[in-house]
């Protein structure tokens, strides 16, 4: 897989690129800009592309069993509607840290949202692991992060893979029947260059770690071992959702934040998006079944 050569899907030349979720009852990916504000899709089939801005910085968008989608915003969880557009918050978090935003997240087989929040200065361990689930408020799982990202499911249900990303660590946590973590664990410590951003874990249970700084994404063993790795002709590489019919398609956000001309002129891709074909086809991307509030 050394040898494998991205493709440039689009270059939309992200500040920072996040989140790409491949969204099957529209055949789209979905991804955000978290610095710049903005919601993108993007059919392969067509070429078609479309953004939308938002009122707060946006770490993640997820589709959501109503039809619209989970926005996780500087604030709490926005209901989206790409129809027109509107932001609404509906479940406020962490609001006692303004200084906080929402970060990475991710929805589990039974419709409940696992989403880190992060210090938006990158400095201060103010960040922590969240769970949303039905109507009940969201509920802590694990905190003392200054960068959260993952989160991530096995395809058994029974693991739940977690990034520190300053650190270096990805961790590992048994998943209960009902949603509980337990056993946090050490599941791999990522080596330089660079820090690993999101990841998510393949029909095979393997787990694909993007590169933020490292210019690649890894492919690590259920056992931890690092068994391959894709090179990208950028630095900042965030995160990548498996996407097409066959789920063998990976699509890959990039980033241009933190790179100075010089940088940005030998990396004249940073921020586009990117696609590859996998090995491993993806799982299905499952939809958040958390109720709205009244």
């Amino acid at each position: 897989m050394s040898t494998t050569i991205p493709q440039v899907e689009w270059n939309v030349g992200a500040l920072l690129g996040e989140g790409p979720v491949w969204v099957e009852r529209e055949r789209a990916l979905y991804f955000v800009d978290i610095k710049q504000r903005r919601v993108h899709r993007y059919v392969p089939e067509s070429g078609a592309r479309s953004s939308w801005d938002a009122p707060a910085q946006t770490g993640f968008v997820l589709p959501h069993a109503d039809g619209g989608f989970v926005c996780g915003l500087q604030g709490g969880l926005h209901r989206f509607t790409p129809e027109d557009g509107r932001f609404v918050l509906r479940v406020p978090v962490e609001t006692a840290l303004p200084g906080n935003r929402l970060n990475d997240a991710h929805v589990d087989g039974e419709g409940r949202l696992w989403f880190g929040s992060m210090d938006d200065a990158e400095t201060e361990p103010t960040g922590s692991l969240w769970r949303a689930e039905d109507d009940r408020p969201p509920r802590v799982h694990d905190s003392g992060y200054i960068i959260t990202n993952g989160p991530a499911m096995s395809p058994d249900s029974r693991t739940l893979y977690h990034v520190d990303s300053l650190r270096r660590a990805i961790y590992a946590f048994d998943v209960g029947d009902d949603g509980e973590l337990s056993a946090r664990r050490l599941f791999t410590t990522h080596a330089p260059p660079g820090d690993p951003d999101g990841l998510v874990v393949d029909a095979e249970g393997f787990v694909w770690v993007a590169t933020f700084g490292g210019a690649r994404i890894e492919r690590y063993a259920p056992n931890g071992l690092s068994v391959a790795h894709v090179v990208f002709p950028c630095s900042n590489v965030t995160k990548l959702a498996f996407g097409g019919d066959d789920l063998h398609t990976a699509y890959v956000t990039t980033a241009r934040k933190g790179l100075d001309a010089a940088a940005l002129a030998r990396e004249p891709l940073a921020g586009a998006l990117f696609s590859f074909r996998a090995p491993a086809a993806g799982q299905p991307q499952s939809l958040c079944r958390i109720v709205w509030p009244e």
